[in-house]
């Protein structure tokens, strides 16, 4: 009897270290606010200057629905203000949120001119 309640035992520990473990690993994902107070605006390039994202932290982008867009694009839709690759993810919520992937994490608004006038951020995640 005190053998299958010593097993009982070591499988509740296995289980308590297990939610343990995962819950550092959501706790370390961060959560920013592109452009802080401005929002999803122009100029906003020069806001990742100085911060440290990893995979699975989450951008917040907030701008007025209706005014902006983001569209998740590789370096070459990054490079040239356009929605490349073709099928390309738009958010048009006003309150997107997307989680951060390992590599080059590449946003636009693709409305006309508001790439070109800085609405634009490169990410890269080691």
């Amino acid at each position: 009897m005190d053998e299958g309640r010593g097993s009982a035992m070591a499988v509740v520990a296995v289980l308590c270290l297990l939610v343990v473990a995962l819950q550092c690993e959501v706790a370390q994902a961060a959560t920013y606010v592109v452009g802080g107070g401005s929002g999803w605006t122009f100029n906003t390039s020069g806001w990742v200057q100085g911060k440290k994202f990893k995979a699975g932290d989450v951008l917040v982008f907030n701008y007025q629905k209706g005014a902006h867009n983001v569209v998740v694009v590789n370096k070459a839709g990054y490079d040239g203000c356009s929605t490349t690759p073709r099928n390309a993810k738009v958010y048009t919520s006003g309150k997107d949120q997307i989680r951060l992937v390992k590599g080059l994490n590449n946003f636009i608004c693709s409305l006309p001119g508001h790439c070109v006038a800085g609405m634009k951020i490169q990410i890269s995640v080691a």
